[in-house]
């Protein structure tokens, strides 16, 4: 976090490259030693994964990120799913969270939309499945269940 923490405070080019490459080892390392201890048969969700890289990353372009993580051997998961909701109704949610805006990447709603938008365009352009979130709950799970159940049918 320190890395991030100095990204935060001076962004520059090299300072975020370090930080894809932190974060692509620290997956290296999951993808090691954590999820080949997980039941064959099991559905593993995971959070901030690559994929995230291409919201949150300004100046590194999204796909020398993913060669970083491929040259390192993480797992690419079965289903890829970018849950976005609206760049305003995301803002608010976060504002009114118990501990408030606390992120060090994303400082106002301007920069909401860029990482939003940025976010939609990885999706589009890797072809991962897009799950707007300004609905229910149950909907998101509905689609999100529908395309587990369809990655499970082709295996």
């Amino acid at each position: 976090m320190a890395l991030v923490n100095q990204l935060s405070r001076s962004p520059c080019q090299d300072l975020e490259f370090k930080v894809c490459e932190r974060f692509a080892e620290s997956r290296a390392w999951i993808s090691r030693h954590v999820l080949p201890r997980q039941p064959a048969d099991s559905i593993i969700l995971i959070d901030r994964w690559y994929p995230s890289d291409a919201a949150f990353r300004r100046t590194v372009p999204f796909d020398k990120i993913l060669r970083l993580n491929l040259e390192r051997n993480v797992q690419v998961p079965d289903l890829h799913v970018g849950v976005v909701t609206t760049p305003e109704t995301s803002w608010a949610r976060a504002a009114a969270r118990t501990r408030g805006l606390g992120s060090t990447v994303i400082h106002n709603l301007d920069e909401q939309v860029a990482c939003t938008e940025a976010f939609e365009r990885a999706v589009a352009e890797q072809g991962w499945v897009l799950c707007r979130n300004e609905g229910t709950v149950d909907e998101a799970t509905r689609q999100v269940v529908g395309e587990i159940q369809g990655v499970l049918r082709h295996l």
